[in-house]
């Protein structure tokens, strides 16, 4: 049993160290994309905050690092996801 796990980590290792070799070509360039959509995923949040508290509807979505790396990693769908879980806590 234990020789098992050791292969499948020895396994992730080498699949963990192709992945990093291969981000390592385009690291700027997945820097700066992760960094502009994190900065674009802010401010989205800041006014999608800003008008539903002028609908009167308070979510609970904040700025904090969890939900800029998530909007940051995923975009738009990562936005989705921060309100969907709001308001599933606002029900």
């Amino acid at each position: 049993m234990m020789e098992h796990r050791y292969g499948m980590l020895a396994l992730a290792a080498v699949c963990a160290v192709v992945l990093l070799m291969g981000a390592a070509k385009s690291k700027k360039e997945w820097l700066l994309n992760i960094v502009m959509r994190s900065v674009l995923g802010t401010i989205a949040i800041y006014f999608v905050n800003a008008a539903l508290a002028g609908a009167g509807i308070h979510l609970g979505v904040g700025i904090n690092p969890v939900t800029v790396l998530t909007s940051g990693i995923l975009g738009f769908p990562g936005l989705v996801a921060i309100y969907s879980v709001g308001i599933y806590k606002y029900l």
